[in-house]
């Protein structure tokens, strides 16, 4: 009872007139023409959406990023379109029937990157088959495409940035995980290269040392359900020369102290474990759909600013 008292003789003492209108403003921005492209171009036909300003609810609080350039959102929704949507469009033929199934249903983009504790560098995250998020548009070079798809072990850090590593292979990664979530691939995966995962130490491998192991990548070395997704993510995106010199390493390597003796043998396991998978439980062939890959991302490095930032 006293306690009530006090809270009433607290309110008593406020001079405040409140006149019911809120400080923050929580009137939702009007949508312009790229809010209007978006809902016809992504919503309408595939459920999806795509956040482009800053909100705070959608970022992890963890950390500080900042939201991309109007101009950079842009250039990413329309490379994202032609490199991921449509590509898979193209391998169906279903009119974006299996898109609009499966697809990720809400895409966050991100201006700055996001860094881990263990200095790793946050390419993309994935929530539950729903959500997808892009760090580093900002760090676009809209006059400069560039884009490795015929090295099996490319230097992240050259500039401009490498848009197959940091984006496209994200997308396809991530959208491998929402597949797997949805149907599980066979066991016999798991056990392949269990005594050669190395958990939280994988920050420590570098590409062109994981082969020796029998990964393609070194964040694949970190568990099994990553060496799944970036088998099939390297695979669709680099050519199958570039992929060969993934194999021609582990050669190279066998004799290094501490190398796996079986790694050739256990990649090539896995990689047809993740073929089969893909092709008897969604129809996706990952061969064709590399093809297509390779062929839109080369027609892509003759896009200009205009093209990139045209809402087509």
């Amino acid at each position: 009872m006293m306690l009530f008292v006090a809270a009433l003789a607290f309110t008593a003492c406020d001079n405040d007139d409140p006149s019911g209108t809120s400080i923050f403003d929580t009137t939702p921005p009007e949508r312009n023409e790229f809010d209007t492209w978006i809902l016809n171009t992504f919503t309408k036909p595939y459920n999806i959406t795509i956040l482009y300003r800053y909100y705070d609810s959608e970022t992890n609080n963890t950390y500080n990023v900042v939201p991309p350039t109007v101009e950079k959102a842009k250039a990413m929704a329309n490379l994202m379109k032609y490199m991921w949507l449509d590509a898979y469009n193209e391998l169906m033929d279903d009119g974006g029937l299996f898109m609009k199934k499966w697809s990720f249903r809400e895409f966050l983009f991100v201006g700055s990157h996001q860094w881990r504790s263990n200095g790793s560098r946050v390419l993309g995250t994935a929530e539950g088959g729903l959500k997808v998020t892009l760090f580093g548009l900002n760090s676009l070079d809209l006059n400069n495409l560039r884009i490795v798809q015929d090295q099996p072990f490319p230097d992240h850090d050259e500039n401009p940035m490498d848009l197959n590593y940091f984006f496209f292979h994200t997308m396809h990664h991530e959208f491998c995980h929402i597949l797997t979530q949805k149907k599980d691939y066979s066991p016999d995966f798991r056990t392949i290269s269990t005594a050669w995962y190395r958990s939280g130490d994988w920050i420590n491998v570098r590409d062109p040392e994981a082969p020796k192991w029998g990964f393609v990548t070194g964040y694949a070395s970190s568990e099994y359900n990553e060496d799944f997704a970036e088998i099939y993510s390297t695979y669709v995106t680099i050519t199958p020369e570039a992929f060969n010199g993934i194999y021609e390493k582990i050669e190279a390597d066998k004799e290094v102290d501490g190398a796996n003796e079986n790694a050739k043998k256990q990649l090539e396991q896995k990689v047809d474990l993740v073929k089969k998978y893909m092709k008897d439980n969604w129809g996706i062939d990952m061969d064709k759909l590399r093809d297509i890959v390779l062929r839109r991302g080369n027609e892509i490095m003759s896009w200009t600013y205009d093209d990139l930032v045209t809402l087509k």
